[in-house]
């Protein structure tokens, strides 16, 4: 069996904090596929990146990045559907990556775009910052 039985009952969280993850877990399941196989990965339709002659670095990257949302991204999922008592960790990890990505996007490295994500990383790092101490509380 490839998933062990659920773990659901052992959660004691509040319930929207697992229903923020699965939330989390679509909207980064939906990049992912979008950054895997639409033809420029997002990168010139949504995020209006102009590739220049480095059209297939790009693209080769953004599919690279979407690969590892995919993978992160059902995780998220699993978590949230059959082991909620994971959820404070994911949700740690959530705000860990989503916070290193605006660190990265408008202090260490902010270049002169800014796509779509860049705008909704920090609004996800408060809001799970929420629903990680949701999750912490017992019901």
């Amino acid at each position: 069996m490839l998933l062990p039985p659920s773990t659901n009952a052992d959660y004691r969280g509040a319930r929207s904090a697992a229903w923020f993850l699965t939330l989390a877990a679509v909207l980064t399941i939906v990049p992912g596929l979008i950054h895997s196989f639409l033809p420029d990965g997002g990168a010139g339709v949504i995020a209006g990146l102009d590739m220049g002659d480095k059209r297939d670095l790009v693209v080769s990257v953004f599919a690279w990045e979407g690969a590892t949302q995919l993978a992160l991204g059902f995780a998220m999922l699993a978590v949230a559907l059959r082991y909620r008592p994971l959820t404070p960790l994911f949700l740690a990890l959530l705000i860990l990556e989503r916070g290193l990505m605006t660190l990265q996007a408008w202090v260490l490295k902010p270049g002169p775009h800014h796509p779509p994500e860049h705008y909704a990383s920090p609004v996800t790092v408060v809001l799970a910052a929420v629903f990680l101490a949701l999750s912490l509380r017992t019901r």
